[in-house]
């Protein structure tokens, strides 16, 4: 039997970071996959370089950006100022929809700004309300609440107030109205950095610092004995003293054999397009937000502008519920829908599709609740007494950052190598 001290499930990013940072070297990293990185896939095809989705690297910590800088190379990374637009009912206007209300029309704006002083700021119970508390029912109506129903493709009343944490743009009254005279779209991510080759390229960064022979790939874990401390696989089973996994919270307590139920694990699956075509489409804008839903996709971004290539490519994304089927007719069917819904919304027009890609992100976005918070953490403790470790953002059931992943993987490290 196999035997390791540290039982690594999946090689994404954190994972990586974390058997990086750890001072033992007996390790081993099971990957189901045939290659490392997770949902920071790259994809390239005629001449088009596309990740599974938009990874747009925001860094707080400047020696982790450094880092990454130094082993890509900084010709190879682009620094980038946020350029994003909102699309609704014919109307572009800049983000954050709430700072940028004097950019629609009159009637609209008056209706938008008359809520937000009529507004009733009391406590908010989900997150819903608290759009209604804090930007009033115009700004919400518009906007806010359309917009996040179709990024998580489900009602926001069940989600909890402060589900997107420091990521979603606040602004109170004093900060929207003054916005007014001059503009202020400072948000979280209001640069980032993006290297040439795609996302991967981070992922092989911080792969340097793992031994090759460590990692399992093509090889899933698939059931934990916390008791035995063994693991199966395909391959036969492996004991171990620690095992962190970044799997998905739900699926690593089906593997331990504990209850994981739907209502409280809930989340979406979104449909990813890479699109490419054989002219430059708009320029200045690296991604823009449709809450209207006759638009069949909320989000779409822009490759080309980030390193002002000759020919448009795109990411498109549309949300789905957890138990939708997306079979191949689907796909079909809805990038059909898509390349319509471009053109109508002015995005497209002479340009021919050349290339493209497809993926189903299957978890995507979390719905964070009061439950699940609380089931979370008292789930984690209980693992921990077994030395089970879930971490990252679907190990932890979070909204967070690629950064925040890997400051939490060192952290984790940092706490085994200090008992040596």
């Amino acid at each position: 039997m196999i035997s390791t001290e540290f039982l690594i499930i999946g090689g994404g990013i954190t994972n990586l970071a974390f058997a990086a940072a750890l001072d033992s070297s007996d390790y081993l990293i099971y990957e189901a996959e045939q290659d490392v990185g997770g949902y920071c896939q790259t994809i390239k095809r005629d001449g088009f370089v596309w990740d599974y989705s938009g990874h747009f690297f925001h860094f707080r910590h400047k020696d982790i950006e450094q880092m990454f800088v130094e082993r890509i190379g900084s010709s190879r990374v682009r620094h980038v100022e946020k350029a994003a637009r909102i699309y609704t009912q014919g109307n572009w206007i800049d983000f954050p929809f709430q700072k940028n209300i004097h950019q629609l029309p009159r009637d609209a704006f008056i209706e938008c700004l008359v809520d937000l002083f009529e507004k009733e700021d009391k406590p908010a119970s989900n997150f819903q309300e608290m759009l209604l508390s804090k930007f009033g029912r115009g700004i919400s109506d518009r906007f806010l609440s359309p917009y996040n129903e179709r990024l998580y493709a489900t009602d926001l009343s069940a989600l909890d107030v402060d589900a997107m944490g420091r990521f979603f743009p606040y602004a109170d009254l004093k900060d929207i109205v003054s916005g007014f005279r001059q503009a202020d779209n400072q948000s979280y991510n209001s640069t980032f950095t993006y290297p040439e080759g795609g996302a991967i390229e981070y992922v092989r960064a911080i792969q340097q610092d793992v031994a090759a022979d460590k990692l399992r790939l093509g090889q899933r874990i698939l059931e934990l004995d916390l008791k035995r401390k063994i693991a199966t696989t395909a391959q036969g089973p492996v004991r171990f003293e620690y095992a962190v996994s970044a799997a998905p919270f739900p699926q690593l307590l089906t593997m331990a054999g504990l209850p994981a139920p739907k209502d409280v694990y809930s989340y979406n699956k979104v449909l990813v397009f890479n699109l490419g075509f054989d002219k430059k489409g708009p320029r200045g804008v690296h991604w823009v937000y449709f809450p209207d839903r006759d638009v069949t996709f909320y989000r779409v971004g822009f490759y080309d502008n980030i390193f002002d290539s000759d020919r448009m490519s795109l990411y498109v994304e549309i949300g789905h519920t957890a138990d939708a089927v997306i079979d191949d007719a689907v796909v079909e069917s809805s990038l059909a829908r898509v390349l319509a819904d471009l053109k109508r919304v002015g995005i497209v027009a002479n340009q021919e599709l050349i290339a493209s890609h497809s993926i189903v992100l299957d978890p995507a976005y979390v719905h964070i609740t009061q439950r699940s918070i609380a089931e979370v953490r008292r789930l984690k403790s209980v693992l921990a007494t077994r030395g089970v470790y879930s971490i990252g953002r679907y190990g932890s059931w979070t909204y967070c950052s690629i950064e925040d992943n890997i400051l939490e993987a060192r952290a984790l490290a940092a706490q085994f190598n200090s008992l040596t």
